[in-house]
């Protein structure tokens, strides 16, 4: 009922100042009921309603010329229109009552998106209604409704633009990846003389590049290619680092059909730099856009693995998001109309601050390069704890070793047990303990490397020569748990924050005499990391455990607290006998390294039950560098991680 209308009911009659007040009376009443029952709100909020649910057969339609419009045609265009959004139907709010001018009313909505990337999109729309003849407010229904710029035909489409993906940076502050030079090998079809000849030549040109290229360039449809493609067309080969290309550049250059383009491409410096530690870059996998349907689309740019991988959300920033619209062309596919109706713009990503450090990086990439089996090298700086390297060997894929294998440390592990030994005072550098040949415990005999014996000597020269025997037969001196409190005295078994993830080792506790023997020589159940043994020798060194850190900003969130001051007479000890090992031990080999004195402990650590399959250790100093070199099934250390750790120190030398 209209306030407007007094009565519908003539034959009542009042006095004049009594119906005057019945009529102000009825009319108030009137007002409310229809405000609450009977207004245009009520068909404003049904609309609404089967909007948000695709069910508007409550609500009366009319367009703009007052025809009657069906409510299924209403969401079939309603759906239309959305496009793209049709499959989240915006969040609808009616703000305040409708005013009425007559037979129209006009409320206000308001429209809220939810767009991907937790992006919402709101704006306000009026919408208007006409009542009819039987008192029923009809909405009426035009394509604006939706959104005001759009017209009948037209759709609702998405657009992301991806924003710049920030950098890794080193300790320098520097782009790990950036622009590096490449040449792109290609061939011309019309020139290509003999094809199966071609192939050949070029996979064995290919397979002679140092280091090899994993996994190798797969030339088996190239004859296909080269017969499908334009005479005239450039088929691209592969893409080679400019330093790759020179290394073959005499053997291909001159083949009938080469082609070669020079590019530069976004590169880390070398092929092997750091890769496990820094992960990769690729488009958007299956299981990317499975797992995570909001945050990426076919097309972007991920982070897998490593630091890419745990940081890509900051560093890939946020997608800029345009909603346009869009309309049929002549053969049904959607058009860009070239209107923009809401715009967010990328957000760039932020740079993650590592403390690689370039050069020590290259020379642990390339000390491990001619290695064939798995293997890691760790650096740590010594005055700060910050890693300055961590390489993994060819084998090692995309597996960061450095930071998470959990092995036998073998005798590098001495070092923890001397110290052990030496804060106990069970022993001293120059006391006599006998090297025999063998020693048993419960049963079990203990062996030197090659059956070596050394008699009644220095504990230092045990020390140097790695004495298996003399250490066994140290091992209940340390009691139940000594060899584990020495261990956390350097850092081993902490809560440690670097940015990745990372095993800081187990260390033997509680055993019976056998695995006390076995444990003091790194053996039994003590399992640890290369980034853990690096560490803990950085620890000595230093004199006191300090985290190893590898991200600096954004700085970790729960970074371990620094150790305890080692006992200076013990500590100096270790050092001293650490330094023997190379002047006069098993590792002679690194004597005549150009620098600093280098100290050092080697290690060979059985894994299985089989004492000939061993893993090669080595862990030491060099003025302000620490590190752990690991050699998974390497044999004997003096083999094989011995002359990596020269490889690599000699490379920071020069």
């Amino acid at each position: 009922m209209h306030p407007s209308y007094p009565s519908r009911h003539p034959r009542n009659r009042l006095r004049p100042s009594l119906a005057l007040l019945a009529v102000t009376a009825l009319a108030a009443g009137a007002l409310t009921a229809c405000s609450d029952n009977d207004g245009p709100e009520r068909s404003v909020d049904a609309f609404l309603a089967g909007w948000r649910s695709g069910d508007l057969q409550a609500v009366g339609f009319v367009d703009p010329a007052g025809a009657k419009v069906p409510a299924a045609n209403v969401s079939r265009e309603i759906k239309e229109l959305s496009g793209e959004l049709a499959a989240t139907p915006p969040a609808l709010t009616r703000q305040g009552d409708a005013k009425i001018t007559a037979d129209v009313a006009t409320a206000v909505v308001t429209v809220e998106w939810s767009l991907p990337g937790q992006t919402r999109w709101a704006y306000d729309r009026q919408v208007r209604l006409s009542r009819g003849g039987d008192d029923e407010w009809r909405v009426i229904w035009e394509p604006q409704l939706v959104q005001e710029q759009l017209s009948r035909g037209d759709r609702l489409g998405l657009r992301r633009d991806s924003g710049p993906r920030a950098a890794v940076l080193d300790a320098a502050g520097q782009p790990i990846v950036a622009p590096r030079p490449v040449v792109r090998v290609g061939l011309q079809p019309s020139e290509v003389t003999d094809v199966a000849g071609l192939t050949r030549k070029l996979d064995a040109a290919f397979r002679a590049i140092r280091p090899a290229i994993t996994p190798p360039v797969d030339l088996s449809g190239l004859p296909k290619r080269l017969a499908d493609a334009d005479p005239g067309a450039f088929v691209e080969v592969v893409t080679l680092r400019e330093e790759a290309y020179r290394q073959i550049k005499a053997r291909i250059y001159d083949l009938p059909g080469t082609k070669f383009r020079s590019d530069k491409l976004d590169l880390a410096p070398t092929r092997e730099f750091a890769r496990a530690v820094l992960g990769s870059v690729d488009p958007a996998q299956a299981d990317d856009l499975a797992k995570h349907p909001d945050r990426y689309a076919a097309g972007d740019l991920v982070g897998h693995g490593g630091l890419q991988g745990r940081y890509d959300e900051r560093l890939r920033g946020a997608p800029g998001l345009t909603v346009i619209t869009e309309r049929p062309g002549p053969d049904g596919t959607l058009v860009p109309t070239g209107t923009e109706v809401f715009r967010r713009e990328p957000q760039p990503g932020q740079p993650l601050k590592t403390t690689l450090d370039v050069a020590t990086q290259n020379a642990a990439d390339a000390a491990l390069r001619a290695e064939k089996r798995r293997a890691a090298l760790v650096a740590v700086r010594i005055s700060d704890g910050a890693v300055l390297a961590a390489a993994n060997g060819p084998g090692a894929a995309g597996e960061n070793l450095a930071f998470t294998a959990q092995v036998p440390p073998g005798s590098t592990f001495k070092m923890v047990s001397a110290l052990g030994l030496l804060d106990l005072g069970a022993v001293t550098p120059d006391a006599t303990v006998a090297c025999p040949k063998t020693f048993t415990v419960d049963g079990r005999p203990f062996k030197n490397s090659d059956n070596f014996e050394l008699g009644a000597v220095p504990f230092r020269t045990d020390f140097a020569k790695s004495c298996n025997t003399a250490f066994a037969a140290l091992a209940p001196k340390l009691g139940p748990d000594g060899l584990a409190v020495a261990g956390r005295s350097l850092g081993l078994e902490g809560q440690w924050d670097v940015g990745l993830d990372a095993f800081t080792g187990k260390v033997s506790a509680n055993g019976g005499a056998t695995e006390q023997a076995a444990a003091a020589i790194g053996q039994g159940t003590t399992v640890v990391s290369p980034l853990a043994m690096a560490s803990a020798t950085a620890a000595v060194a230093r004199g006191r455990f300090e985290q190893p850190k590898l991200v600096l900003d954004p700085a970790p969130a729960q970074p371990a607290a620094p150790g305890s001051q080692l006992k200076p007479e013990s500590v100096e000890a270790v050092k001293a006998m650490m330094r023997e090992v190379v002047t006069a031990g098993s590792g002679t080999a690194l004597k005549d390294v150009p620098g600093a004195p280098v100290h050092g402990k080697t290690g060979t650590a059985e894994y299985d039950n089989n004492p000939a399959h061993t893993h090669a250790w080595f862990v030491g100093w060099q003025g302000d560098v620490a590190f752990a070199v690991f050699v998974e099934q390497g044999g004997a250390s003096t083999a094989t991680a011995v002359p990596a750790a020269e490889r690599f120190l000699r490379a920071l030398a020069r």
